[in-house]
């Protein structure tokens, strides 16, 4: 994902702007690992391979994502099974 999409890009629950942490570049500094965390309510949204995970809550598995936060050094806050946010943002 290039960096400039990140402007283009909103929060699909309450459609706030994302912030940007990168994990990984390529050769060209396009984000092949990342997160997109939204300003307002919290909710984060993993860049895996370049590609930004962005579907709704009640389609994700926090079971398939933890291992991928866990070696970013993040983990989940304890919100349910349908909430994605961070312990600490």
């Amino acid at each position: 994902m290039r960096k400039s999409l990140i402007d283009q890009l909103c929060c699909p629950i309450d459609k706030n702007e994302l912030q940007l942490r990168v994990f990984k570049t390529d050769e060209n500094q396009d984000v092949l690992e990342g997160l997109m965390t939204c300003t307002q309510c919290g909710r984060y949204y993993p860049i895996v391979y370049g590609v930004p995970i962005m579907t709704p809550d009640e389609y994700r598995e926090k079971a398939l994502e933890e291992p991928l936060l866990n070696q970013w050094g993040l983990t989940l806050r304890d919100t349910g099974p349908n909430r994605f946010l961070l312990e600490n943002p």
